[in-house]
């Protein structure tokens, strides 16, 4: 049963396969679901994409919350970029850098919580911008990790792992 709630793709698969080896102690695992890049055919591609994610995500959340690890564990799932709200010749939706979208459980962030919005058309933030910096900063916050260190390369050039990221304490649980 517990497989059959994962979906039978390989991206079910491998969140079942993260779900494992988060119980025996791994601690950064990265399942991927290639295919968002839709220039082309959005509606078609999306829905089949979905189909796969949704159960997925899903299950992954709700295992690890059943069995007391969702708390210790971030679950993140996020594309590189946005979407262009705007629908080309093709059917399909372009890069759009201005807005992204993420959703995270666990990991001591709030559950339940839309932080953000877009106007109507999507082409503008009007509420609580967070930027990529803002999110990995406060990702890094939750897990222990000083994202204002500074570490050197071999050259001696300083190499920060967040420039300029600061925690969005709105969305974790305080």
């Amino acid at each position: 049963l517990t497989k059959q709630s994962y979906g039978s793709s390989n991206f079910g698969k491998g969140c079942l396969m993260a779900r494992r080896l988060v119980e025996s102690g791994v601690k950064f695992v990265e399942v991927t679901l290639d295919g968002w890049d839709t220039h082309q055919n959005n509606f078609i591609r999306s829905k089949n994409l979905c189909q796969q994610l949704d159960p997925a995500f899903s299950s992954l959340i709700k295992d690890l919350n059943e069995r007391g690890m969702l708390e210790r564990t971030i679950v993140l799932c996020l594309g590189e970029f946005g979407r262009t709200p705007a629908i080309n010749g093709n059917e399909g939706r372009d890069h759009y850098h201005d807005s992204f979208c993420a959703a995270i459980a666990g990991g001591g962030f709030k559950g339940g919580l839309a932080f953000g919005g877009t106007n109507d058309d999507g082409n503008k933030i009007v509420s609580n911008p967070v930027s990529p910096e803002n999110l990995f900063a406060t990702m890094c916050s939750q897990l222990g990790i000083d994202y204002n260190k500074v570490n050197y390369s071999p050259q001696g050039r300083p190499l920060k792992y967040i420039n300029n990221g600061t925690v969005v304490q709105e969305i974790i649980e305080i």
